[in-house]
């Protein structure tokens, strides 16, 4: 009888399922620190919960993206083995809790996040800032460029939708560093929405046509950057970037974990290759999805998985009985 659950070239379909459960775990147990105002808190109780569900996963992981390096977290930190050690070796970018602050303060958007891909497909980034553009599914390669001026971007990818500029909108995170960025995107003609944080939502948004975005532009983290890659991957969006560094301590924390050229421009296939996995639960709610809700004995979560063989995108809703009820 064929095995309907694996595949030759590629990672057990039956993990899809299993990632969902980790992100469900690292959202349940952020959600109880959902407006208490301790970002810490809320960060600690998603690593704690998202490491204990991934070792209950079948596979030999290598977290790649993570908390940090070893002497900086001590869990789920790059590096780190996690997994039950049988099946398949897989790359693991994670991060339990996108949008600390976020949760703090009860707002919007605030994500637990997990991506697997086959060993060596992920790109091990370090903790700097990221340039990047990313927009969603449908367009030819080089549609948009990193490189190229903001208002010439907004102005070819209007041309390849078919429509006005006007009707084209771009999400980037509201920092000083972008106010040129802004200023630009305005001159286009197009409509900005800014976010707070969350720039792992803000990548995936311009591939769902339901959030109205068409286009992720800015600095974020390069971690993130590759999270998103992972998700983009799923759905046939396309993300170029370029690592950007501030200071010689960062320079030598990328040559440290093997990057050699600090100024190349990385497309999607470079930060996330191979067979790709990419699950995301929300914390609270926000406009991909909703947030963890207590009703009555019950949690209720919303999770998006995604899988970058067959495209194939799955939204789940769960019930979790609440321990001791």
């Amino acid at each position: 009888m064929k095995d309907t659950h694996h595949d030759a070239t590629g990672l057990e379909r039956i993990l899809t399922l299993e990632l969902a459960r980790v992100t469900e775990a690292a959202a349940i147990a952020a959600y109880e620190q959902v407006g208490r105002g301790n970002e810490h808190d809320a960060d600690q109780a998603a690593v704690d919960a998202m490491r204990t569900a991934l070792n209950l996963c079948n596979f030999e992981g290598t977290v790649v993206i993570g908390e940090g390096e070893r002497d900086e977290a001590p869990m789920l930190f790059i590096g780190e083995k996690v997994g039950t050690g049988k099946g398949p070796k897989v790359d693991i970018a994670l991060d339990p809790l996108e949008g600390t602050t976020l949760t703090a303060k009860a707002m919007a958007n605030a994500l637990a996040v997990v991506a697997i891909a086959e060993g060596g497909s992920l790109l091990h980034a370090p903790d700097t800032y990221m340039d990047k553009i990313a927009i969603g599914g449908g367009y030819p390669e080089g549609i948009v460029d990193l490189d190229a001026d903001p208002r010439d971007n907004i102005k070819a990818l209007a041309k390849a939708k078919g429509v006005p500029v006007r009707e084209i909108t771009a999400c980037i995170l509201d920092r000083p560093r972008h106010a040129d960025l802004i200023a630009k995107v305005r001159e286009a003609g197009a409509s900005i929405r800014l976010i707070s944080d969350g720039d792992i939502a803000g990548v995936i948004h311009c591939s769902d046509p339901d959030t109205g975005i068409d286009i992720y532009l800015g600095q974020g983290g390069a971690p993130e950057g590759v999270l998103a890659a992972a998700a983009l991957r799923c759905v046939g969006g396309q993300i170029q970037t370029r690592l950007v560094f501030r200071n010689d301590d960062e320079r030598t924390r990328a040559h440290r974990i093997g990057i050699t050229d600090l100024n190349r421009k990385y497309k999607t296939m470079d930060l996330a290759s191979g067979d790709v996995m990419f699950a995301a639960t929300g914390v609270t709610d926000g406009s991909m999805l909703e947030g963890i809700h207590k009703v009555g004995n019950f949690m209720t979560s919303h999770t998006i998985v995604m899988r970058s063989k067959t495209r194939t995108v799955r939204w789940i809703k769960a019930r979790h009985v609440i321990k001791g009820s």
